[in-house]
């Protein structure tokens, strides 16, 4: 494993306007939404945390019988309006979870359902970003998107890699997109990654299915179900193995690795995201709770801080934007 030196604020701060503004001209402007991920749909339920957990882990959401979660599922693209059918642009599928902890105290993770990342570096994401947006369909080849997939053969297995549309967000799996360092009471640090797998299985819809969906199914079919029955989803941890890197988003390691439990997610109610509570939220992808550390991975910075400052600007928007 090798350190990444983390970046310092001044930097920091730069690249994060400058990831903002690409992902503004790569999807356009849309005041009171997220630059990317806009249409999502949040619902609330309980976290249990698995019987023998604490042995990974001394996290406080682990110490206790159960612990108040809200949950947001959400299409990719920054584009509010965006079908739940379309291939291109919906996938892959966002995931966030915050546990309440106390007042004004919590920790989230969040996640993609691709395993894996595009990028290793913000840098890169930049790259990559603005190569998206240049890259229209009357512009000369090779287009810019054409060369930086050339160059990031990383990046192109992303792209490339077959995201099929779920029959569900009750149906899907998530990924953490960074490795954690977990801590237990005994102060034995392990590193490893987020999972997020429906106790009812993977289910996708075949590709002659899709034109007869209608493009809010997704979103409409969650509050539906909710009313009827919850979702549960286990929270599990991919524990690395020798020689994985654990300071690389792009690497996906094994699917042999050990899998630690770590708990269960039981959703019970679908909540409006224009909830003044709601709307204000800004999940963080570093844990800040003990037990829990982020590793060496250089998106960890950058992501919090984009985060914040595209949550400070959505809050600033319209009020009668939608989440």
């Amino acid at each position: 494993m090798t350190t990444q030196m983390a970046p310092d604020a001044e930097s920091l701060d730069g690249l994060s306007h400058k990831l903002l503004d690409a992902l503004d001209a790569l999807f356009g402007q849309h005041p009171g939404f997220r630059p990317a991920h806009a249409k999502g749909t949040m619902c609330t339920g309980t976290f249990v945390p698995a019987e023998k957990v604490a042995e990974l882990t001394c996290a406080p959401h682990v110490q206790r019988a159960s612990v108040p979660v809200l949950v947001r599922f959400s299409n990719f693209a920054g584009v509010p309006t965006v079908a739940d059918n379309d291939p291109a642009s919906a996938s892959p599928r966002g995931f966030a979870v915050r546990f309440y902890l106390a007042e004004h105290e919590h920790t989230d993770i969040i996640g993609h359902s691709e395993n894996g990342f595009p990028t290793r570096t913000g840098e890169e994401f930049l790259e990559f970003a603005r190569a998206l947006a240049t890259s229209k369909p009357d512009t000369p080849k090779p287009t810019p998107i054409e060369q930086f997939l050339a160059a990031h053969p990383k990046t192109k297995h992303f792209v490339e890699d077959p995201k099929p549309i779920p029959t569900s967000f009750a149906h899907e799996s998530f990924f953490g997109v960074s490795a954690m360092k977990f801590i237990n009471k005994d102060g034995v640090e392990r590193f490893g990654r987020f999972q997020i797998l429906p106790v009812a299985g993977n289910e996708y819809l075949k590709e002659d299915q899709l034109k007869d969906k209608d493009a809010n199914f997704l979103f409409d079919e969650l509050p539906a179900r909710l009313a009827k029955e919850s979702v549960k989803m286990r929270i599990v941890v991919q524990m690395a193995g020798p020689g994985d890197k654990t300071d690389d988003a792009t690497e996906v390691w094994p699917a042999d690795r050990e899998i630690i439990e770590f708990g269960l997610l039981i959703l019970t109610e679908a909540v409006d995201g224009n909830e003044p509570e709601h709307r204000k939220v800004i999940f963080d992808p570093i844990p800040r709770v003990a037990g829990i550390e982020p590793s060496a991975d250089p998106l960890f910075e950058l992501r919090a801080a984009l985060y914040l400052m595209s949550g400070r600007r959505r809050r600033n928007a319209n009020p009668e934007a939608k989440h």
